[in-house]
């Protein structure tokens, strides 16, 4: 009977020795995978970084162009009128941040904006009030859900931010009050 137990605990030993054989091997791949992992990650933030950077520097270039170039590199012509072949011509939806909804400045009309962004304007000058992006959501053709009005809500961040509209108290937006005396056709 002796035999046959050391026989059983010489088994168990052999058992547990080729699962932690095992356990040692998927813990190494799992080291190795986490390496690739922060290999990826770190160029990843590398990218996001120099997106970062590219997309400020465009933001201060376009704040110092007068607003007859901004419209008129919004338009696809030259300041001096010449139509501009661009390489990203029909590309409006791909453009991101400070290129869709530039800085208002005196004169721009919203035509220099995308036609969601306009149809956003035109909804909120033509409202009796001040306009949450719950009512607007309907009026601009999408449907009431949850994520389409957080969405809008966020697209009126830009206008207010850049000029467009005010947010006279959180979630409340109207037109932008010191052009609605300058000019009774802008946005």
């Amino acid at each position: 009977m002796v035999v046959e137990e050391g026989w059983w605990m010489g088994s168990l030993f052999e058992e547990l020795e080729a699962r932690e054989a095992a356990a040692r091997v998927r813990v190494e791949e799992l080291e190795a995978a986490i390496a690739e992992l922060s290999g990826k990650l770190a160029l990843a933030r590398d990218g996001l970084e120099r997106l970062r950077v590219t997309r400020e520097t465009v933001a201060e270039v376009l704040a110092e162009i007068t607003p007859e170039a901004a419209t008129a590199v919004v338009a696809g012509t030259s300041p001096e009128g010449e139509s501009v072949a661009s390489a990203y011509a029909g590309a409006e939806r791909q453009v991101v941040g400070v290129l869709t909804v530039p800085n208002w400045q005196p004169g721009m009309t919203s035509d220099v904006l995308p036609s969601l962004y306009r149809d956003i304007l035109e909804v909120v000058a033509d409202a009796p009030g001040p306009i949450r992006a719950k009512q607007i959501v309907p009026r601009i053709g999408l449907p009431a859900e949850t994520g389409k009005i957080e969405g809008t809500r966020s697209k009126l961040k830009r206008p207010v931010e850049r000029g467009w509209l005010d947010e006279e108290a959180p979630g409340l937006f109207t037109p932008a009050r010191r052009r609605a005396a300058a000019s009774p056709n802008s946005p």
